[in-house]
């Protein structure tokens, strides 16, 4: 049995190789009683750790009252470069993910519980595989499980995208005005939490929700998964308690003590300046500041750096990724991206496009078929604030150091080569 207090509790008993479903019954007592869940979950305050925070009791009370064939999907897709939390989790727990995934199902009355994976990380897709083989192999009744391995994209995560893609094979997010809104896989309702929420419904079921908010705050409790990339000594997934300081954080990912930004909740997020390192990680601290956990990513840069070279890389590649179905994201994105390139470039033009910048932004928020485009706008925003000396000296003809070096320090998959795209 776990105590309260300790951590990990998401990665306990991890190792280097997923635990079996044995050594994950000894290393966590028996679930408890189920039909009490519901109840448990909503004293626990658990939030959705995929990015939006939405409480994961109004998710479950919503597909209750819904009626037809119920589907709970799981998301493991981990569309975000810099995001490696559920991916871990996966490979290491992952019958503590289908223990609340089942919880999640029984609650809901579904029948069928989807595990999506993205089939180009083949490492996860067999661990996930071999776990529900050994569910299968005991012969218990309740909901089926049946892994699936959309391909990965950015928008593949997305949960109506990826519910579109169970639907009819396409990654296409559908447009939905008004939320929380009923996703449908036929015309059966879906609930879609990710990898980590799943996890953490498996702990509750085991222990209750006193135990669950002995860690985190009193708005944000629990413990959270998170990706430490950038100006680190290794890229780290670390579970922490929710309400550490964030230079606690980073300095048990072996990070730059004193960075020049910290970008929180991923390529959607925004900047924390490095002098705000010390703020607590809980939405409730974050939150004056326009800040989330977000998706769970802390990304470091550090002072020698080039914020807004950075930006133009994380923002060319979000325009790219997107599923060009709506105007913001076909149009809107690639022109933020052009801007930002003048803008690294300087002179005249770029002074006109940072001008247009802040035009564009106001423009494309709100208008897009799903969120993906106002996360880029979050995102460009805060680059345009934090990184205001590195814009002034590239506009005025003196690019900052970092531009001169050839070292990036944000993950982005599709620039491998964008030194040729920015001084060309």
């Amino acid at each position: 049995m776990i105590e309260a207090r300790t951590l990990p509790r998401l990665f306990a008993g991890a190792t280097n190789r997923p635990l079996s479903l044995e050594a994950h019954e000894e290393m966590f007592r028996p679930a408890g009683n189920v039909a009490s869940l519901l109840d448990e979950l909503d004293a626990s305050g658990l939030v959705g750790r995929g990015g939006a925070a939405f409480p994961t009791t109004r998710k479950v009370q919503l597909l209750r009252n819904q009626r037809g064939h119920k589907y709970v999907v799981v998301n493991g897709m981990e569309g975000e470069p810099a995001a490696h939390k559920d991916n871990r989790l996966l490979s290491t727990n992952p019958h503590l993910v289908l223990d609340g995934a089942e919880m999640l199902a029984t609650m809901i009355g579904a029948s069928r519980i989807a595990i999506c994976v993205a089939r180009d990380n083949p490492t996860v897709v067999h661990h996930v595989e071999q776990a529900i083989h050994e569910r299968a192999r005991r012969n218990l009744r309740g909901p089926g499980i049946d892994l699936h391995t959309p391909p990965w994209r950015y928008v593949a995560g997305e949960e109506s995208a990826l519910v579109h893609w169970l639907d009819d094979n396409e990654s296409l997010p559908q447009y939905r005005p008004d939320r929380p809104h009923i996703l449908r896989i036929g015309r059966g309702p879906a609930m879609v939490d990710n990898a980590e929420t799943c996890a953490n419904v498996g702990l509750i079921g085991r222990y209750g929700a006193q135990w669950f908010r002995a860690l985190g705050t009193h708005d944000h409790p629990g413990s959270v998964v998170v990706s430490v990339t950038g100006a680190v000594t290794r890229p780290n997934v670390l579970e922490v308690n929710l309400g550490t300081p964030i230079s606690s954080l980073l300095a048990s990912a072996g990070a730059d003590p004193a960075p020049q930004a910290v970008l929180l909740g991923g390529y959607g997020g925004a900047w924390l300046r490095g002098d705000q390192i010390n703020t607590p990680y809980c939405n409730e601290a974050l939150a004056p500041l326009s800040l989330s956990v977000g998706a769970g990513v802390a990304a470091v840069l550090p002072r020698q750096a080039c914020g807004i070279i950075e930006a133009h890389r994380v923002v060319r590649w979000m325009a790219h990724e997107s599923a060009r179905q709506c105007g913001p994201c076909a149009f809107g994105l690639p022109a933020l991206a052009e801007d930002l390139l003048a803008v690294v470039r300087g002179g005249r033009d770029g002074v006109a496009a940072i001008a247009r910048l802040q035009d564009r932004c106001n423009v494309i928020e709100g208008r897009g078929a799903c969120r993906h485009p106002d996360g880029v706008v979050r995102f460009v925003r805060s680059s345009i604030d934090v990184f205001a000396a590195d814009i002034d000296n590239h506009l005025r003809g003196a690019p900052c150091a970092g531009a001169r070096s050839s070292q990036r320090y944000l993950t982005v998959p599709a620039l491998e080569h964008e030194e040729d795209l920015i001084w060309e």
